[in-house]
């Protein structure tokens, strides 16, 4: 090869690795279920919780779409991690989810009914965090208090609600940095922790759902 053909060819791969860079920047990849899972069985990068009962979950994959499917009955668990992550330069969050099985009679407003097919829970802080769900009953688009520990104040916001969407999947986004700051007055700290949820041990009911690509991206 010449000169200037190994000139052409690096400047080739400069402009591939500035553009791979500057696509990369765009967004902040949160969950990506292709990578399998730890020697635990958990998604690598999580870490399982189990709130009550014993957790069952897996990974699995629907054409393109690498997901972790998670099943409740009569449960609650979690597979979460901590991170740290801007929301002044990645404001928007977006997701896949199906549910397949809603809770019957799940409702967040009431303590006793507080179950969801799926939940993705962002924490800010020790005090304040925000859920987006999918309600079984709750109207979609609410957004008010849901049952917390004391001296926390979590914001829950229905993103979806019954079972007309059930059985498809569905890509999300939400702007969280709007969203903050409609439920708690002031510009939001970083995010510092992320948790995929499901629960049915309220209602003593049992549920089902899917989540994939969990992701941050520019405005």
């Amino acid at each position: 090869m010449t000169f200037s053909g190994m000139y052409k060819t690096f400047l080739c791969c400069l402009l591939l690795f500035v553009l791979v860079s500057a696509w990369a920047a765009d967004r902040v990849v949160i969950a990506d279920f292709s990578q399998g899972v730890d020697d635990q069985g958990v998604p690598k990068g999580w870490k399982l919780k189990e709130k009550s009962g014993k957790a069952d979950f897996s990974l699995a994959r629907e054409g393109d779409i690498h997901a972790l499917h998670l099943r409740s009955a009569d449960t609650s668990f979690s597979i979460q991690k901590q991170v740290s992550l801007d929301l002044q330069h990645h404001p928007l969050m977006s997701w896949k989810w199906k549910v397949t099985k809603l809770p019957a009679g799940g409702d967040f407003r009431k303590t006793k009914t507080d179950d969801q097919a799926a939940q993705l829970f962002l924490a800010f802080s020790k005090t304040k965090a925000i859920v987006y769900i999918w309600d079984t009953t709750a109207p979609q688009g609410m957004m008010e208090d849901a049952p917390a520990p004391p001296f926390m104040s979590i914001k829950a916001v229905v993103v979806r609600s019954g079972a007309e969407k059930t059985g498809a999947w569905i890509h999300e986004t939400r702007n969280v940095y709007d969203d903050y700051q409609k439920l708690f007055g002031e510009a939001p700290p970083p995010v510092s922790g992320v948790r995929l949820q499901i629960n049915s041990q309220h209602t003593g009911t049992s549920a089902e759902s899917y989540f994939a690509d969990v992701e941050l991206k520019k405005q």
